[in-house]
C-alpha cells in the first residue's frame, strides 16, 4: 500500500512513496528515498512521561541539519533537534518513557522508535502510522547520523555504487551474447525478462514484460529495452525494502556489508556460535552476485537477499534433519508415526485402495501400518476394509511392497497391524505369506519374563513387529475377532464380548510377541494386570473421553504400555482426528488417514519431522519420569517446567499464488497471515496480521506477535496464508513446524500447498525469538518501578500428602526451594534490567545488549567512556573518565547482573545436591505410599490425592533441580555473549577492541573525513566524535 499516513503528499492525494510492488507505485529501498521522505515530512505521534499522546507534523529541514516539528508552542529554534546532537535511534518502545506509558498496549512494537539526543540522553519518543513510515524515518536519521550534511552529496556521488556497476555489468554481458555493437541500442525484450528472473526467478515474466512495455510506452518508443530502462524495472522487481532497512541497521556504511558486519549479524541476530570473520567470507563468497563484491569481501543488497532466502536462513533447524533424540528408551516412550487404513488412497467407503498408499506412508517415515485381511478368492486372502465397496488387494502384493519399502526412510521398527477376520484355512494362507516374504525381518523374540519395559527402538531396528490378537498358553484356539468397533462396543455394553469369537491360528498368534492387543476395561485393571508387551487399542470417542475425565491417569498408563487411538468409523470421508488431542496424554499410537490433507496431517508431518524423519520422537520428559504429575488438560502452567515466551514478528511475504481454487478474479490476492500455536490447551492460540490489499508479490506485514508457551516439548508453530478477497477458496499456503526446531533471528518460511508439497518461490520472512518468561516480563509496563522484588515473588508450593513421615522429609524442602527460586530470579531480573537500560527489546540477548552500548559510550574525543575488562570469567566493566547518570545507572546493574550470576555459579550446585538427596529420600516411600496413607486413616478418594500430591511434590523437587542446572547453564552462556560482544564491539581493554578469535581480516574502526564510525548490532546508531 502507499506510504501516505499523514504525509503532505497524502493530503494533496498525491502517491508519493510505496511499498507496494503494483507496477505504477515506487518502492523506497534507498537512503536517498528514505530522506525526501523525510524532508516531506510525515505525521507522527509524540509520547510524554505522562502518557499524553500529541500529534505533530515532523521533518527534516532542507539543508539536513535538523529534525523540527509543527505545530508547537515552542520558539522555532527549540521545536528542533539538530542532527548532530543525536545520539542514538532507537526501534521499538524500548525507553522509559514508552515502559511506563498507560498507552504502552496500544502502541505497536513495529511503528514505535525514538530519537537519543543532547548531553542528557533524552529522548523523543514517536509512533508512526504505519511501521513503512517508522523504518523510513528510522533508516534516514541513521544514514545522517553517519555522513551528515554531506549525506546527498555521497549518495549522489556512490549511491549503489556497487550494485550499479553488476547491473552494467550483467547487461552488457547480454548484449554481448545477442552481439549487439551498441550496448545504447539495447538488448531483446525476452533476454531483459529472463535477467530479471534470474535474480527473482519468483516473478512471473508476464509481469516484468508488462513493466517494460509500460516504461516503453510511457517514453513513446518499442524498441529493444535501454540500460537504464533495465535498471528501472530491476529495481522494481528485484529490491526488497524491508531487507534494505534490515542491510542498514549492520553496515558501518550503510550501503552494503562488510565480513564484519555480517559477522555481527550472524552471531548476534541469527544465534550462530562460533561466528568469524572467515565464516562471514565464505558466505560473502557463495552469495554476492557481483564480482567485485567477492574481490572485496562486500555483501550488497542482492547478495543479502540471497543470502537470507537460502537455506542458512530457513526456519526449519537442520540439525533435525538427522537423528537426534535418545533412541535407546523403551518403545512406550516414543510417539510412533501411525498410518490407518492404510491400502486407502481416498475415502473409507467407495475409495479405491491401492498397493502405493503402503508405499508412500513408509516413505514419509511411518512406522506403523494397518492391514484389514479378509477371505479372499481362490484361497488367497485380501486387503480391504469390510462391509465398503473398496476394491480389494491381494495380501502378498500388499506384503511384498511393505518388505520392499518398510526400510528406506527409517531403520527403526515397523509396526503391523494385522487386523484378521480369515477363517483358519486362509489364515494358514497369511501365515505362509507373512514368513516367507517378510523373513527375518519378522521380530518373533518372546519378551523376558518380569520386563517393566518394552525394548528400545534402536535395539529392534530393521525388525517388524505384528500387532494382532494372542492366544493364551491355555486358551481352545478362539479369540474375540479383530475389530477396530469392538474396543468401543464393550464400553457401552452394546454386547457382554468385545466383538464375537473367531478361531485362531496358533501358529499366527506365535508370530506376535511384543505389540499384543489387549481389551481396556479401566485404567487400576491395567496397572495391575497388564504387562507392557499387551497393547491397548482406542475408539477416538473413549481416547478423547478418557482424555477428559482422567487426563492424569492417562499420562500414568502409556508410561508403560503403548496406546493406539483409531479414527471414529463415522469418519466414512477418511477425515482426521487432532492428533495433540491424544499426544497430550501420552498416546504414542495415533493412526491418521494420510491420504487425507488438511490441518490435521499438517501436524502430523510436521511433528515427525523433527528426528531425522525416522518416524520416531521422544515424548516430553514429564511424561516418561516413573512419577511425575502432568495432567493433559492443564490450562496453566506445567509443574516444574519453565514457561518460555515466543516472539514472531511476520515481516513480509514473497510469490504468494492465488488459491487453487478460487474463482476467476485474476492473478490478484489480498492476503493476511495468521500464526497459530497447538500444544496443550494452555498453550493454544492465535493471531492474524493485517490484510494487505492487491499485493501477492511482496507483502509487507511488519506486525508482531507474542505466545506464552508452558510445555515447549509439546508446542507447534503454524503459518497460514489466506486471502481475504477470495471467491470459493481462501487457503494460499502453509507451514507447521515443532517449536524445538525453530532457528532465531530472521527467517524464511517456505509455503506448501494443502496436499504438502512446497509452492515453488512462495515464502514468508519472519523474525523470530525464544526469551524465558522472567526475563520477557509481561507485554505491558515492564518499567524498573514494576519489577518484581524478593518479596513480592510468587514461589511453587509443595503439597501436603495427610501421611506426617512423608510430609516431613517434603518439608526440608521448602527453603532449599525458595533459595533455588530467589537465585534463578534474582540473576533473570537483574539481566532484563540491564537488557531494558541497553535500550533494546524483550527478545534481545546480551551480546545484542554489549553491542547497542556502542553508540552511546563514545567520549568527546571519540575515546570509549566504558571498557571491559575481559581477564576474568566475569568480564568487568569500567569507566574510562568521568559518566553521565544514565551510563552510571548501566554500570550499577551490571555489577547487579554480575553478582547475581556469581551467586548462581556460587550457590547452585550445593542446593541442587540437596534438592536432589531429599527427592531420594522421599522416593523410598514410593512403594509403601499406599499402606503408610491407610495407616495414617485416609481411606478411597483421599489415598487417591495422597498419591497424586506424592507425583507433584517428586515433579516439582526435579524441575526445580533442573531449572537450577539450567540457570547455570544460562549464566555461562550469558558471560559468554558478554566477552564476545566486548570483542566484537570493539569495547575491550586488552585486544583494542581486536577479536581473540581466529579471524582471517581484522582490522580497527574506519575513519572517514575526521569521523569516527562504531559500528553496532541490533538496534544501533554510531557517535560522531567531533559532532
Amino acid at each position: 500500500l502507499p506510504v501516505q499516513d499523514g504525509s503532505r503528499a497524502s493530503r494533496e492525494k498525491k502517491k508519493t512513496v510505496s511499498f507496494s510492488s503494483s507496477l505504477a507505485e515506487k518502492k523506497i529501498s534507498s537512503a536517498a528515498g528514505c530522506i525526501h521522505s523525510m524532508v516531506e515530512g510525515s505525521e507522527l505521534k509524540k509520547i510524554r512521561p505522562n502518557s499524553r499522546v500529541y500529534q505533530r507534523y515532523y521533518l527534516l529541514d532542507a539543508g539536513l541539519q535538523a529534525l523540527f516539528w509543527e505545530p508547537s508552542k515552542k520558539e522555532s529554534d527549540k521545536a528542533r533537534i539538530f542532527l548532530d546532537s543525536i545520539r542514538e535511534v532507537r526501534t521499538g518502545r524500548n525507553t522509559e518513557t514508552f515502559r511506563t506509558s498507560g498507552v504502552y498496549e496500544q502502541i505497536s512494537e513495529d511503528c514505535a522508535f525514538s530519537i537519543i539526543y543532547g548531553e542528557m540522553y533524552e529522548s523523543l519518543d514517536l509512533v508512526a502510522n504505519s511501521a513503512e513510515v517508522a523504518n523510513i524515518w528510522v533508516t534516514g536519521l541513521r544514514y545522517l547520523m553517519q555522513y551528515g550534511r554531506h549525506a546527498l552529496d555521497i549518495l549522489a556521488n556512490s549511491q549503489d555504487s556497487l550494485r550499479l556497476r553488476w547491473l552494467e555489468q550483467l547487461f552488457s554481458s547480454a548484449a554481448d551474447q545477442n552481439k549487439q555493437e551498441v550496448i545504447e541500442e539495447g538488448i531483446p525484450l525476452q533476454s531483459a525478462v529472463k535477467l530479471v528472473q534470474s535474480v527473482n526467478p519468483g516473478v512471473s515474466s508476464g509481469k516484468v514484460e508488462h513493466r517494460f512495455k509500460e516504461i516503453q510506452r510511457l517514453r513513446e518508443k518499442t524498441c529493444q529495452v535501454t540500460k537504464q530502462e533495465f535498471i528501472e524495472v530491476f529495481h522494481d522487481f528485484c529490491t526488497r525494502p524491508e531487507i534494505y532497512f534490515l542491510l542498514v541497521q549492520f553496515s558501518s556504511n550503510k550501503e552494503y556489508l562488510d565480513a564484519k558486519d555480517l559477522m555481527r549479524f550472524i552471531e548476534a541476530e541469527q544465534g550462530v556460535a562460533q561466528a568469524s570473520e572467515e565464516m562471514s567470507l565464505q558466505l560473502i563468497q557463495a552469495h554476492e552476485p557481483s564480482e567485485e563484491g567477492r574481490q572485496q569481501g562486500h555483501l550488497s543488497l542482492d547478495g543479502f537477499t540471497s543470502y537470507l532466502t537460502s537455506s542458512e536462513c530457513h526456519l526449519f533447524d537442520r540439525e533435525h534433519d538427522t537423528i537426534c533424540q535418545d533412541m535407546s528408551q523403551p518403545l512406550s516412550h516414543y510417539y510412533i508415526n501411525s498410518s490407518h487404513n492404510t491400502y486407502l488412497i481416498e475415502d473409507q467407503f467407495r475409495g479405491p485402495s491401492d498397493k502405493s498408499g503402503y508405499i508412500r506412508a513408509l516413505k514419509m517415515g511411518c512406522r506403523c501400518v494397518e492391514v484389514d485381511v479378509w477371505d479372499g478368492p481362490d484361497g488367497e486372502p485380501v486387503v480391504c476394509t469390510g462391509h465398503s465397496l473398496s476394491r480389494p488387494l491381494a495380501l502378498h502384493s500388499v506384503l511384498e511392497a511393505i518388505a520392499k519399502f518398510a526400510f528406506v526412510a527409517s531403520e527403526y521398527p515397523l509396526i503391523l497391524c494385522i487386523e484378521n477376520h480369515c477363517s483358519l484355512q486362509q489364515q494358514n494362507v497369511l501365515l505362509q505369506h507373512l514368513t516367507r516374504i517378510l523373513g527375518d525381518k519378522l521380530y518373533r523374540d518372546l519378551p523376558a519374563e518380569g520386563a517393566l519395559y518394552l525394548p528400545s527402538p534402536y535395539e529392534l531396528r530393521r525388525r517388524i513387529l505384528l500387532k494382532g490378537k494372542k492366544l493364551g498358553p491355555d486358551s481352545d484356539g478362539e479369540v474375540s475377532e479383530e475389530d477396530e468397533g469392538a474396543e468401543m462396543s464393550q464400553r457401552i455394553k452394546a454386547v457382554n464380548a468385545a466383538g464375537t469369537e473367531k478361531d485362531l491360528l496358533r501358529e499366527l498368534s506365535d508370530l506376535v510377541t511384543l505389540c499384543h492387543s489387549v481389551g481396556f476395561k479401566d485404567f487400576k485393571t491395567s496397572s495391575k494386570a497388564q504387562k507392557p508387551w499387551e497393547l491397548c487399542s482406542f475408539h477416538e470417542s473413549l481416547a478423547l473421553r478418557l482424555a477428559g475425565d482422567s487426563p492424569g491417569d492417562f499420562v500414568n498408563h502409556n508410561k508403560h504400555f503403548l496406546s493406539r487411538v483409531y479414527p471414529n468409523p463415522m469418519r466414512i470421508d477418511s477425515s482426521n482426528m487432532n492428533p495433540q488431542d491424544l499426544w497430550k496424554c501420552g498416546c504414542q499410537i495415533v493412526s491418521m488417514n494420510f491420504q487425507t490433507a488438511g490441518l490435521m496431517m499438517d501436524l502430523n508431518t510436521a511433528w515427525f519431522r523433527q528426528n531425522g524423519r525416522c518416524g520416531y520422537v521422544l515424548r516430553p520428559a514429564i511424561m516418561r519420569q516413573e512419577v511425575s504429575y502432568f495432567s493433559a488438560d492443564t490450562k496453566d502452567t506445567v509443574p516444574g517446567v519453565s514457561p518460555q515466551l515466543l516472539h514472531v514478528k511476520v515481516i513480509s511475504g514473497q510469490n504468494l499464488p492465488k488459491p487453487k481454487g478460487s474463482g476467476a478474479k485474476g492473478d490478484v490476492v489480498d492476503p493476511y497471515v495468521y500464526v497459530e500455536i497447538h500444544g496443550i490447551p494452555a498453550d493454544c492460540s492465535e493471531r492474524r496480521t493485517r490484510t494487505v490489499r492487491q499485493n501477492g508479490d511482496n507483502p509487507i506485514f511488519d506486525e508482531s506477535f507474542e505466545f506464552q508457551i508452558n510445555l515447549p516439548e509439546l508446542a507447534m508453530v503454524r503459518f497460514v496464508v489466506l486471502d481475504d478477497d477470495f471467491i470459493g477458496d481462501e487457503f494460499i499456503g502453509q507451514y507447521t513446524i515443532p517449536l524445538e526446531c525453530l532457528q532465531p533471528g530472521y527467517r524464511h518460511v517456505p509455503l506448501q500447498s494443502l496436499t504438502g508439497e512446497d509452492l515453488p518461490h512462495a515464502k514468508l520472512f519472519v523474525h523470530v525469538a525464544l526469551t524465558n518468561r522472567r526475563g520477557g516480563g509481561k507485554p505491558y509496563k515492564r518499567g524498573l518501578s514494576v519489577r518484581k522484588t524478593r518479596k513480592g515473588r510468587e514461589y511453587t508450593a509443595l503439597r501436603d500428602l495427610g501421611v506426617r513421615t512423608v510430609d516431613e522429609v517434603f518439608k526440608m524442602a521448602a527453603p532449599l526451594l525458595r533459595e533455588a527460586a530467589d537465585l534463578r530470579g534474582n540473576m533473570q531480573n537483574s539481566v532484563a534490567v540491564f537488557r531494558e537500560l541497553c535500550g533494546v527489546s524483550a527478545v534481545a540477548n546480551l551480546m545484542q545488549c554489549v553491542l547497542a552500548l556502542g553508540s552511546r559510550v563514545s567520549g568527546p574525543e571519540g575515546t570509549p567512556l566504558l571498557l571491559f575488562d575481559l581477564k576474568d570469567n566475569y568480564p568487568t566493566l569500567e569507566p574510562q573518565g568521568p559518566l553521565p547518570d544514565v551510563l552510571r545507572r548501566v554500570v550499577s546493574t551490571y555489577d547487579t547482573m554480575v553478582n547475581a550470576s556469581k551467586a548462581v555459579m556460587e550457590f547452585a550446585d550445593a542446593i541442587y545436591e540437596k534438592i536432589l538427596h531429599i527427592q531420594t529420600m522421599a522416593m523410598e516411600f514410593h512403594e509403601k505410599l499406599k499402606s503408610l496413607a491407610m495407616k495414617e486413616g485416609l481411606k478411597g478418594s483421599k489415598v487417591s490425592r495422597a498419591l497424586e500430591s506424592f507425583s507433584w511434590n517428586i515433579t516439582i523437587l526435579k524441575g526445580q533441580a533442573d531449572l537450577l542446572k539450567h540457570a547455570k547453564a544460562e549464566v555461562e552462556e550469558n558471560m559468554k555473549q558478554v566477552h564476545d560482544a566486548a570483542l566484537t564491539g570493539n569495547l575491550s581493554k586488552e585486544g583494542g577492541g581486536l577479536s581473540l578469535r581466529s579471524f582471517s581480516i581484522t582490522r580497527p574502526l574506519s575513519t572517514e573525513n575526521g569521523t569516527t564510525i562504531i559500528t553496532i548490532g541490533n538496534r544501533c546508531g554510531w557517535e560522531s566524535s567531533n559532532p
